[in-house]
């Protein structure tokens, strides 16, 4: 079984139904050779784009990812990799507290480092990471055509943006922001009546979606047993092996088809999630997920 492929835009890349995400590569404690086996693992499964941050590990993810990507070079024609910039941390000396930056000059060079680590000519897409009070559009554009004219990023998008945010950016851009990387999941509902999502349809977007399960908290917190319980019911209803596949197809059923990202090392919950693309909920058993997250039920 591999999942199937979406294209993100219509003048965009086109991406696997579920992403592979390593934000935290460096908890699984992989050697080189054993992220390279995991790397072809899910490759296999279809699982071809892969979800990077500079800061990711305290800005060593990228790196780490490189050096397993160097053992066998020719991978990188299998996969899509994405980025993303504008956090300055602490982890760096130069920054004296976290803070975000999206100044032209601080997009390029931390664009240039990401090649560098992951040994590559070019980033199939750019995002910026976080909206920044500071953010200058001009600057953010400016920064963003002039890496696409050098070939060092293929497309450009955002993460966490409202509706408002990425129409803005969009405005100083002659090429389309192909996505919006958001966190949704039964916990963090707001997205999906606040018009971020509705906007990813009316232009045609597939949003990527962080942390569908809640950072894992959906599983282990004492407030969500009432939601695994109704997830566990439904989970029997449709025949699915575990709790995430529900999720992730909860996920998946709204109409801007969200591309969740895979938030383990584990090969068994990477299996599971390939199979949650085969789980179909219908609109009651959607609603009931939503109840059962919030408490109450709609007006």
């Amino acid at each position: 079984m591999t999942v199937s492929r979406l294209p993100l835009h219509p003048q965009g890349p086109e991406f696997s139904r579920l992403i592979m995400g390593y934000w935290r590569l460096m908890e699984w404690q992989l050697s080189p050779t054993a992220l390279l086996d995991l790397i072809k693992y899910h490759l296999d499964l279809g699982i071809t784009t892969i979800d990077h941050a500079d800061i990711y590990g305290g800005y060593q993810c990228e790196e780490a990812f490189g050096r397993a990507l160097r053992l066998e070079p020719a991978l990188r024609s299998r996969m899509e990799l994405v980025s993303k910039c504008g956090i300055a941390l602490t982890a760096k000396p130069e920054h004296a507290l976290n803070h975000y930056n999206t100044s032209k000059g601080h997009i390029i060079a931390s664009a240039e480092a990401s090649l560098q680590k992951l040994g590559t000519d070019h980033l199939d897409l750019l995002l910026i990471h976080r909206p920044d009070p500071l953010m200058d559009a001009d600057e953010v554009a400016e920064a963003f055509i002039a890496l696409r004219q050098a070939g060092k990023i293929r497309h450009a998008g955002v993460s966490n943006f409202t509706a408002r945010q990425f129409e803005l950016l969009q405005s100083r851009l002659p090429f389309p922001l192909v996505t919006n990387q958001l966190e949704i999941s039964p916990l963090n509902q707001d997205l999906t009546l606040d018009g971020t999502l509705d906007q990813c349809q009316q232009l045609r977007i597939k949003p990527m979606a962080w942390s569908c399960l809640g950072g894992g908290s959906l599983f282990h917190d004492a407030r969500h047993e009432g939601l695994r319980h109704e997830l566990a019911r439904i989970r029997e209803e449709v025949g699915a092996q575990t709790l995430e596949q529900v999720v992730y197809a909860w996920v998946m059923m709204l109409p801007s088809q969200p591309l969740p990202i895979i938030g383990s090392g584990k090969r068994e919950r990477i299996a599971s999630a390939v199979a949650s693309e085969q789980v179909q909920l219908n609109r009651q058993q959607w609603f009931r997920i939503r109840k059962a997250a919030l408490g109450y039920d709609v007006p």
